[in-house]
């Protein structure tokens, strides 16, 4: 199977382009594999997971921002915080925001492995241990991480806080007290960049395979959930 076969079976595009004309039109073969082969951005390295647009619209660095999340539902305003962080850095930055909703926690898995469907689907558990939580997510780093298709998210429900780890590999604090993850994430380095612009906000590509996919349904499994 020829690259560009390759890269359309593996790999799906999505975000905002210039003019409606995608970055990654007309390229040859060997530039498109020599883009997605850049993992480094400076100091930032990226997941397998997701590349930016070719034209590189939004170049990925470390840091977060304020913003806010208006819920449908209830016409509230929800205080939310993004953040971006390195490769060696993102998971275990995730990790430790998780310890803030408590020893027991519910746990959303999201899958866009079926791209016949529109959007993500969400599998649902309630009350897991945080510790059994975090061990079992830890021993699915490759899928966390490089899968494209794949995204967790933890919650209090009680609370209401939720700490989500996307598709983009991005981190995502919902929540109207932020002011203990905000400190974990100064802790860790992140700066604060009001202006800053995420890779979701500009044309890019996800990226994921049989083998990852196999390994979703099998962390699916570990914890038990159902669609």
């Amino acid at each position: 199977m020829g690259f560009l076969k390759r890269f359309f079976k593996n790999v799906f595009r999505d975000g905002h382009t210039h003019s409606g004309v995608s970055s990654f039109e007309n390229l040859s073969e060997s530039q498109l594999e020599a883009h997605l082969k850049v993992s480094r951005y400076g100091e930032f390295r990226l997941t397998e997971a997701i590349r930016p647009s070719f034209d590189l619209q939004v170049v990925p660095v470390a840091g977060y921002r304020h913003d806010v999340y208006r819920d449908k539902d209830t016409g509230c305003d929800i205080p939310v915080i993004m953040a971006s962080a390195s490769r060696e850095e993102v998971l275990d930055l995730f990790f430790e925001l998780l310890d803030p909703l408590g020893d027991e926690v519910d746990v959303v898995l999201e899958t866009s492995h079926d791209r016949n469907a529109r959007g993500h689907a969400d599998l649902y558990r309630e009350h897991i241990d945080l510790p059994v939580l975090k061990s079992t997510l830890y021993d699915f780093e490759d899928v966390l991480l490089d899968d494209g298709c794949t995204g967790v998210a933890v919650l209090n429900p009680h609370i209401p806080l939720e700490v989500q780890f996307d598709e983009h590999k991005l981190i995502i604090v919902y929540g109207q007290a932020l002011e203990d993850f905000e400190a974990i994430l100064k802790q860790n380095g992140l700066p604060s960049q009001e202006d800053l612009r995420f890779i979701t906000e500009a044309e890019h590509v996800h990226s994921s395979s049989e083998e990852l996919h196999r390994r979703f349904e099998q962390l699916k499994f570990r914890l038990g959930l159902d669609d």
